[in-house]
């Protein structure tokens, strides 16, 4: 399909997108920013208002010139292309925002996906909202969703934790929570760090916990492996599963029933530590009833289970 070879060869992208029912947005002062989603690999994922909206705007913001460069090849796009990532700093930032405040479009695209979803453009996008420009998204192909519906694993509600802290307290808190979840959760990881993550869900989710890896979607070596996440575990470390190219990971949420146990569990290790602090300030010479007060204003816990049984 060549450029200017669609009816609507004529139009702009701001036609492009009011055409297939963008907001009442197009009324805000400024240019427009379009928030398009590019494929996460075949090149045969992306979208026709995707492609007119890249032919008609006056520049691309692109978090690899290089990489983008292919998609434009293949559906012929011409539009002059800007480098825009995690590292270009304040300066490029406001020069895309003049940009637009000069009333000109600008789109926005990631390597592969939807910007701003653990991708670069947040920043951007919500200055220029702040301003009151008109922010448009140009939905496609999205790696979480293709990770939901390859897993096998029932999703009619789930979360995204994206990229998992990679050590301490916080990795910790975060895979406590998951394993706590009544929602399916859909993580992204780096190659090299599979084994030690899928571990360390199955010792907080335990290993029977069935999930799902997902690695390079709709590309040529395309592998979803499902089981419990103690077998996926150990299959990752033995060398199972190639640890090349782009992962998610679904994991099923907690059941009903151990929902329930989970809770109980977490009650009673709030009530230990409450009761073990209220030892520790009368120790220190704290009236037990003042000592029991204080740490059920601070923790929440009821004074009745403060007090330790006879």
């Amino acid at each position: 399909m060549k450029a200017g070879s669609s009816t609507d060869a004529g139009a702009t992208a701001s036609d492009a997108a009011s055409a297939d029912g963008a907001s009442g947005a197009a009324e805000a002062s400024g240019g427009r920013l379009f928030v398009v989603a590019t494929p996460i690999g075949n090149l045969g994922d992306v979208t026709y208002r995707a492609v007119e909206v890249l032919r008609t705007v006056p520049l691309v913001a692109a978090e690899d010139t290089r990489l983008s460069r292919r998609l434009f090849a293949r559906y012929e796009i011409a539009t002059h292309l800007v480098s825009y990532h995690a590292r270009s700093g304040r300066d490029r930032e406001l020069e895309l925002l003049e940009h637009l405040r000069s009333g000109r479009d600008l789109a926005l695209i990631t390597d592969a996906g939807t910007p701003l979803v653990s991708d670069p453009g947040g920043e951007l996008a919500s200055a220029w909202a702040a301003e009151g420009g008109a922010v448009v998204p140009i939905p496609g192909a999205s790696a979480v969703l293709a990770a939901l519906v390859a897993s096998g694993i029932s999703a009619a509600r789930w979360t995204f934790e994206g990229f998992l802290p990679r050590s301490g307290r916080e990795r910790r808190d975060r895979l406590s929570r998951i394993a706590a979840d009544e929602r399916a959760c859909v993580i992204y990881e780096a190659p090299s760090r599979v084994p030690a993550t899928l571990a360390d869900l199955a010792a907080a989710a335990g290993g029977q916990r069935r999930a799902a890896v997902c690695r390079e979607l709709t590309k040529m070596f395309e592998e979803v492996v499902r089981g419990p996440l103690g077998e996926l575990a150990a299959r990752a470390s033995a060398g199972g599963i190639a640890l090349r190219g782009e992962f998610a990971i679904v994991v099923e949420a907690i059941s009903g029933a151990d929902a329930a146990a989970h809770a109980t569990d977490e009650a009673q290790t709030a009530i230990d530590v409450g009761r073990a602090e209220v030892a520790r300030l009368a120790a220190a010479g704290v009236r037990h009833s003042d000592a029991v007060r204080r740490v059920a204003t601070a923790t929440g816990v009821h004074r009745r289970d403060l007090y330790r049984p006879d």
